[in-house]
């Protein structure tokens, strides 16, 4: 994310086109990277390093200096490594991402910033002609999601949600093998998720210089600086360890929108549900008494559909994703699998599954799908950040549209809404408001008051837009 930090603090080298040849500017993806922390260093920076054949970073931008200048040398070194010093384009710094979308010459962005910045930068580069990638979950409230969708669809720009799970053979096979009928009608859906610890360091604390806090804080409210609502200051490695504002509900909903947008995700592709949600909310959840971290601790939740499918939601579950319907069961979640010989690998991390899929009748997952059935989209080489290259290249959607990001981001949204009520919620997924019993205050929590100058509502009324 990006900070008011006195504009562009890098310049393009001039270097002559000839230089270039197949790799010149013009025919590559023209990519700036908006946060350049934990997330983005792992994920987006690596991904468009690794496809220097189809894009190239042209610019950063933080509101950290130190991160900053951190993003900078990791690119800068290794496309040195890749071409050699000066045979490519001198990467621009920004502290200020709008200043950056103004440049013409930027094709695409990766946004990798707190979920409380996730909307409103992508709107506005869809409005400034930039396709975006955008790290989940899609926003921090229901309002902003939709906004966020509305303009995407209107601008006509490639949208890639980091749900980087469709991208990954055994999830794809296993939502084919669940929509070709191998479980017949599906009854349950079980999601397994982690849970934060509570804790985190109230006290407050001087605002480090190099950081631009009331730019990072955004459209939330003023609230002092202390570190662990932030991220990691220190030197080394663990200046980018996980953050803490993670684990505050001001700047997002916790484990249930940063693993459940994934899981969810997984789910609505495999129920063919991704335009759609449950009718029917109810949860339960402990939240911590003391300390800085405050988003839910232990939980469970209960949606229903109209298909009549109920999707539970629950820290007690194997991290992972269980269908079960009428003729069996089938079990996906993180691991090796080698989709050629359909061979299964150990999941991720162990534990009470040792499968990455795995199924009631294991004949499903050698069986595969057949021609005449249903194939979902497949990523090239099983790579999400390619596949939105490929979908910028032909301008057509990529496996995880702005759409489809908002309605799974929302289904976890109801359900932290519904863990701090103790009634049922009943939810019209058409119109995206509660209804019956309690709609009135329930629909409150859509949205959320936004602190002036930041805020989606401001950049649409700058653009004339609802």
């Amino acid at each position: 994310m990006t900070a008011s930090l006195g504009g562009a603090i890098g310049f393009p080298t001039i270097v002559p086109a000839s230089v270039f040849g197949k790799s010149a500017p013009s025919n590559l993806i023209q990519v700036a990277q908006i946060g350049c922390g934990r997330i983005a260093r792992g994920s987006e920076i690596a991904a468009i390093l690794r496809h220097s054949d189809i894009a190239r970073l042209v610019a950063v931008c933080e509101l950290d200096t130190i991160r900053m200048d951190d993003a900078q040398k990791l690119i800068e070194t290794s496309y040195d490594k890749k071409f050699g010093s000066g045979k490519y384009m001198k990467l621009k710094a920004y502290g200020d991402y709008r200043e950056m979308l103004q440049d013409k010459s930027i094709d695409a962005v990766c946004i990798s910033t707190p979920d409380h910045w996730h909307a409103q930068p992508a709107i506005e580069a869809a409005l400034a002609g930039k396709d975006v990638y955008l790290q989940k979950p899609a926003s921090l409230t229901i309002k902003e999601g939709r906004q966020m969708a509305d303009v995407v669809a209107r601008t006509h720009r490639i949208f890639q949600q980091g749900s980087q799970q469709r991208s990954d053979a055994q999830f794809r096979l296993a939502c084919e093998l669940v929509r070709n009928g191998r479980i017949g009608k599906v009854l349950e859906v079980y999601l397994g998720l982690p849970i934060d610890p509570s804790g985190g360091n109230p006290k407050e604390m001087p605002v480090p210089s190099n950081l631009n806090y009331d730019f990072w804080l955004g459209s939330t409210p003023m609230v002092y600086y202390t570190e662990d609502r932030v991220h990691p200051q220190a030197a080394g490695g663990s200046r980018y360890d996980r953050p803490g504002w993670l684990r505050c509900e001001q700047f997002g909903a916790g484990m249930i929108t940063g693993w459940g947008a994934h899981h969810v995700d997984i789910a609505h592709w495999a129920m063919d549900t991704e335009l759609t949600g449950p009718v029917e909310i109810e949860a339960m959840a402990r939240f911590p008494k003391q300390g800085l971290w405050d988003v839910h601790g232990p939980y469970h939740i209960r949606s229903r559909y109209t298909n009549g499918a109920v999707m539970y939601i629950s820290d007690k579950y194997p991290n992972g994703i269980k269908f079960v319907g009428e003729k069996g069961w089938i079990w996906v979640t993180r691991g090796a699998y080698n989709a050629i010989d359909r061979q299964v690998v150990r999941a991720a991390g162990g534990g009470p599954w040792t499968q990455a899929i795995d199924a009631s009748d294991r004949r499903w997952i050698q069986e595969g799908i057949k021609d005449n059935e249903i194939h979902l989209h497949a990523s090239p080489k099983n790579d999400h950040h390619l596949d939105w290259l490929t979908a910028i290249k032909n301008r057509k959607d990529p496996v995880a549209p702005a759409e489809v990001g908002h309605r799974s981001n929302s289904v976890c949204l109801l359900g932290q809404m519904a863990m701090h009520t103790d009634r049922t919620l009943y939810w019209d997924p058409a119109k995206e408001h509660f209804t019956g019993k309690g709609a009135d205050e329930a629909n409150t929590w859509l949205s959320r008051k936004q602190r002036a100058p930041y805020g989606t509502d401001v950049v649409l009324a700058k653009a004339g837009l609802p």
